[in-house]
């Protein structure tokens, strides 16, 4: 076995989906299937009880999954130590939303491009609800996430940015927004006005709960993936949304919204800049960290 190998077995131990992998891994499904299929034989155990629809770690594969993540981590630190003339080099792969890469990343990867011009840096943009999947999955080193209250045990954080939630309809269909009474400030009828989800992450959540606790029933007229997709709805006339206000800010479309007033105030986002703990191991990461830290 060779680290390529070792690469591709931790990348499925993750993701559990082989399509997935072979996606994130630049390997079609059967050339990856061959490489687990060889590696089993080599170890003379199954590693992955697979069929149509799912793809668990069997016992043996459980055990090699913690070799491998050793073996990996040592491989890494080895390449650090050796670089010549502690020049970094290789490559750096990043995943964030359209408006982080716009906001956040800039100033950072200059800097970083200034000291180490021979690391390459790969960067995803996407669905901010991915991110912190995508990172679990090592289908990214480092990620620009909302954070969750919980579930970062094994994640690094840098707190980047705090942006509140807010309730936005489009000037030019003011039409849209139904209220209870007539007057601009009269409460929201939400059975009546269409709105405009996220179809996952933190903001979904927040959402969700406000209108259970309060026992509401919404008029949801799409759920989509990612923030910009809801301006981009919103601005249409279909409805009103909820985003945070960071990404209406970065929006070419911010002049055409209107923030509703007097709407539910949820938790705001709080944004970070965030890797698996056991990457910090791995110099470019570490070098990453050093000049993104306040």
């Amino acid at each position: 076995m060779d680290i390529r190998t070792l690469t591709l077995f931790r990348h499925l131990s993750g993701s559990l989906h082989f399509a997935r992998t072979s996606q994130a891994c630049h390997i079609t499904p059967s050339a990856l299937t061959r490489v687990i299929q060889r590696l089993e034989t080599e170890l003379g155990e199954q590693l992955f009880i697979r069929d149509n629809r799912s793809v668990e770690l069997t016992y043996a594969g459980t055990a090699f999954k913690r070799y491998t993540e050793d073996v990996l981590l040592r491989w890494e630190r080895l390449q650090g130590e050796l670089s010549e003339d502690e020049i970094l080099q290789g490559e750096l792969s990043i995943y964030c939303s359209v408006t982080a890469a716009y906001s956040i990343l800039p100033d950072i990867i200059t800097r970083y491009r200034t000291v180490h011009p021979r690391v390459q840096i790969r960067l995803e943009t996407g669905d901010p609800a991915q991110s912190l999947d995508r990172l679990r999955n090592r289908d990214a080193d480092v990620v620009i996430a909302a954070l969750p209250g919980k579930g970062l045990k094994q994640i690094e954080v840098l707190n980047m940015a705090t942006s509140p939630l807010v309730f936005i309809a489009s000037k030019r269909y003011p039409g849209v927004i139904v209220r209870q009474g007539n007057r601009r400030g009269d409460i929201i009828d939400w059975e009546k006005t269409p709105m405009i989800l996220a179809e996952r992450g933190l903001s979904r959540e927040r959402m969700d709960l406000w209108f259970a606790r309060n026992q509401v029933v919404p008029n949801v007229y799409s759920r989509v993936a990612g923030h910009e997709a809801i301006i981009a709805l919103v601005n249409l006339g279909c409805g009103m949304g909820l985003v945070p206000e960071l990404v209406l800010e970065k929006s070419p479309l911010a002049g055409d919204m209107e923030i509703l007033p007097g709407m539910p105030e949820l938790p705001p986002y709080e944004i970070g800049l965030c890797t698996r703990k056991t990457n910090l191991a791995n110099p470019k990461i570490t070098a990453l960290w050093e000049i993104a830290a306040p």
